[in-house]
């Protein structure tokens, strides 16, 4: 069974390993190994992820399984881009599921409670995805997202395309 919880900041830790592995197997065979270095030893600390726990405007959901963490999501109320519609909102900063778990419903289930947690927060949800990541963008349509616009991302030296994808924050049944 699958646990939804709120990130304390005792995870911090566990959660900066877990986040760095996933955000290194989904990104590195698409990217060189200087500009993942770059981005991975300053976005998945310890030190970093226990300020993002403890920051107010953020909500760190932790999808457990047996106690193994098995995937996190992490909103953050903050300003939002003109092509965003509705506010107020906040962003899906991070949305992971670890990859043996595919396909498996854990992600709608994380998914579910994002929902949840949005709507306490915000009327709209957006999120950033990288326009080659084919399977994510496929995921977030499946949960009511549409394709609103599209911001610079900053991986290293390289500068990227994410897609920029909202959809209101109550839950949406694929």
């Amino acid at each position: 069974m699958v646990t939804i919880r709120r990130a304390s900041p005792a995870d911090a830790g566990r959660l900066s390993d877990f986040a760095r592995r996933l955000f290194e197997e989904t990104f590195a065979p698409h990217n060189t190994p200087e500009d993942m270095d770059a981005y991975l030893s300053s976005a998945f600390t310890p030190p970093r992820q226990l300020a993002e726990i403890e920051d107010t405007r953020s909500v760190t959901l932790l999808a457990t399984q047996e106690g193994a963490l098995i995937g996190y999501a992490q909103l953050h109320a903050g300003e939002a881009p003109e092509c965003v519609p509705g506010r107020p909102a906040i962003e899906l900063v991070r949305f992971y599921v670890d990859r043996a778990l595919h396909g498996s419903g854990v992600a709608q289930t994380l998914m579910d409670a994002v929902g949840d947690a949005g709507a306490d927060r915000a009327r709209t949800i957006w999120l950033g995805v990288w326009e080659h990541n084919v399977r994510a963008i496929a995921f977030y349509v499946k949960c009511g997202f549409v394709d609103v616009g599209s911001h610079a991302f900053q991986l290293g030296s390289d500068l990227q395309t994410d897609r920029i994808m909202s959809r209101e924050s109550a839950r949406v049944q694929p």
